[in-house]
C-alpha cells in the first residue's frame, strides 16, 4: 500500500505524537525524522514514487534512474542517522 505523503503525515503523526512527547522527543525534531524518511521511502524501489515520476519526465528506463539515485540515497540514509542520533 502506497499513501502520499500528506495522507501519511495527517494519518500517522496524531498515532506517533503521544508517544514521543511521553519519551520527551522535541516534535520539530521528530518531525524532521519523520520527513526524511518519507523521502527515503519515494526513492526507494520497488515503489519509490519519484523514481517513475522522474523516469518518465527525463524519458529514460526507470533501472537508470535508480542507479543514478543510489549515492543520494546513501547521502540521506547517513543524514538520517546523523538527524536521530
Amino acid at each position: 500500500m502506497m499513501m502520499d505523503i500528506f495522507s501519511a503525515i495527517i494519518v500517522v503523526v496524531p498515532l506517533i505524537i503521544p508517544i514521543a512527547t511521553a519519551y520527551q522527543i522535541n516534535p520539530v525534531h521528530l518531525g524532521i525524522i519523520f520527513l526524511t524518511n518519507l523521502e527515503i521511502g519515494y526513492l526507494t524501489p520497488p515503489v519509490g514514487l519519484n523514481l517513475f515520476i522522474s523516469s518518465i519526465r527525463f524519458e529514460k528506463p526507470v533501472f537508470t534512474v535508480v542507479r543514478a539515485t543510489l549515492p543520494y540515497i546513501g547521502i540521506l540514509v547517513a543524514a538520517l542517522i546523523m538527524i536521530t542520533y
